[in-house]
């Protein structure tokens, strides 16, 4: 009875060795296997894979999926440079194609203008300079917009004072808030932020535009800043005919143009374009409006 029992003790020790075998081994090839996996990747990322073995194991295949997949990740990225540089070169025809046509009828218009018209040719001359300066501004606007979608304009946020942009911006719309009546008040600010110093200028001067657009005589507008841990924020608060809730969502939705200020000149493309600045580095901005007034807020983060 001893003699079988150990018998059986040396099988059941010969089997748990024999499977600690296995799962080392298994363990060591999985290793191996990741290891070689780690290393196909880290050449895939500096563009240096190539497949190494060709025979019918599973790893060989993976190795020829990616070879596979490298390449036509390779020609996709080829094809989307090609097809940006078409879209710039387009842009720049555009721009370059119309500046001239757009430039001498608001000529030909302002020398109208300065002529003795009869009294019913008075208000047709300034129309059409109304108009040529309205399809001007869109094709730029257009064309900025385009060309920020397209990547062909890249952002580059980097830390800034504020002060100095609002400066420039107050500078830039204190005649215009001045011919209106409009008191502009600019609160004094020392915080920096990270943010692309034209692009978000750009993006300001369109909330000041309809700040002043949408005010009536006599209001006021005040731009001030607050700190935040993580955020910047920039408000800029008017007094004017405010948005109702059910469009505060959609003003900032291209070519959307709210009912109640139809008669006003605008094409709808200058809020969606500042939120498209902002979220390119990463900020956003939101507005609160009531009858009073609206405030239009924008974020930009601190830190890069």
């Amino acid at each position: 009875m001893n003699e079988w029992n150990l018998i059986l003790f040396v099988i059941a020790l010969a089997v748990i060795l024999l499977c600690f075998a296995i799962t080392l081994l298994q363990h060591c090839k999985t290793k191996r296997i990741m290891k070689t996996l780690n290393q196909m990747l880290d050449h895939a990322m500096d563009g240096s894979f190539a497949e190494n073995t060709f025979d019918e194991s599973l790893l060989s295949a993976v190795e020829s999926r990616l070879k596979r997949y490298l390449t036509a990740s390779a020609v996709s990225a080829y094809n989307l440079k090609t097809e940006k540089e078409k879209v710039k070169e387009l842009l720049a025809d555009i721009s370059h194609q119309t500046k001239t046509p757009i430039a001498n009828i608001l000529l030909y218009a302002q020398l109208l203008e300065e002529q003795e018209l009869p009294e019913e040719s008075v208000d047709c001359a300034a129309a059409l300079r109304g108009q040529a300066e309205k399809l001007n501004f869109l094709i730029a606007s257009l064309v900025k917009l385009s060309r920020l979608e397209t990547g062909v304009f890249t952002l580059h946020p980097v830390s800034n004072a504020i002060a100095p942009m609002l400066d420039e911006i107050a500078g830039q719309f204190a005649p215009k808030a001045a011919q209106k009546e409009i008191r502009l008040i600019m609160n004094v600010t020392d915080t920096r932020a990270v943010f692309d110093y034209k692009w978000t200028t750009e993006a300001l001067c369109n909330l000041m535009d309809n700040a002043i657009k949408y005010t009536p005589a006599g209001g006021s507008i005040q731009v001030s800043v607050k700190e935040y841990d993580l955020f910047c924020r920039i408000d800029v608060e008017d007094t004017g005919i405010g948005i109702l809730e059910a469009e505060q969502a959609k003003v900032f939705l291209r070519f959307y143009r709210s009912p109640s200020v139809s008669e006003q000149d605008g094409v709808g493309i200058g809020l969606y374009l500042t939120r498209q600045i902002l979220a390119g580095q990463g900020g956003y901005v939101k507005v609160a409006s009531s009858s009073d007034g609206s405030v239009f807020s924008v974020f930009l983060p601190r830190q890069p």
